[in-house]
């Protein structure tokens, strides 16, 4: 496996450890009878995490989205490109912004609707490129999805950080703002795909 798909590789594989510090263990874990014995340590963690977590899980997943681009930039330097890596890049960003968005609706930190709209949009260009595809067709990304991206790993981030470091200057939400501003992109680059590239799905 060369590089840059171990870093793609390697994108996926810190996504279950986002979500530990992301999301407390739940109740009935702790209460259960069978963990009786670990029911205090499982205590101190959630608590860390209630109060901690979040910014950990911001740290993972700026890691994680930092190698977006990189691996892809590596590949195609080096000239090589694979198709293991083209299957896993967009596996690899997709279950990294999921993740991070149903954490954050999960915690009531976002609205489901800017999830649905972003995890929507995922699934409408993710179900245009497989019909391309059977048809022999390569839809490479544009340079708006790029942005789009990079809006929601901005608006996620803040998230995650709960508007920090803006919260020491000032008490607007700005994090607020800019998710509003990724769902309004991540809205607009689904739209201009589908105008695009719709014709795959024409009878004509």
């Amino acid at each position: 496996m060369n590089l840059p798909n171990k870093l793609t590789l390697s994108r996926i594989l810190l996504v279950p450890f986002f979500m530990v510090f992301i999301i407390p263990i739940p109740e009935w874990v702790v209460n259960a009878d069978l963990l009786n014995s670990l029911t205090s340590e499982m205590k101190s963690f959630n608590n860390f995490i209630n109060n901690y977590g979040s910014y950990f899980a911001a740290i993972i997943f700026i890691i994680a989205s930092s190698t977006d681009g990189v691996d892809g930039y590596i590949a195609r330097k080096t000239k090589q490109v694979t198709k293991l890596g083209k299957f896993l890049d967009p596996i690899a960003d997709k279950l990294l912004v999921t993740a991070a968005l149903i954490a954050l609706v999960s915690n009531n930190t976002i609205s489901g609707w800017s999830a649905m709209v972003i995890i929507g949009r995922e699934f409408i260009v993710t179900g245009l490129r497989l019909i391309a595809a059977g048809e022999g067709i390569v839809i490479s990304a544009s340079k708006l999805g790029k942005v789009k991206m990079v809006s929601q790993t901005i608006a996620i981030s803040l998230a995650l950080l709960e508007n920090f470091p803006f919260t020491y200057i000032t008490d607007f939400p700005i994090d607020t703002y800019v998710m509003f501003i990724a769902v309004v992109i991540t809205a607009y680059s689904g739209v201009d795909y589908i105008l695009k590239n719709g014709k795959v799905i024409s009878e004509n």
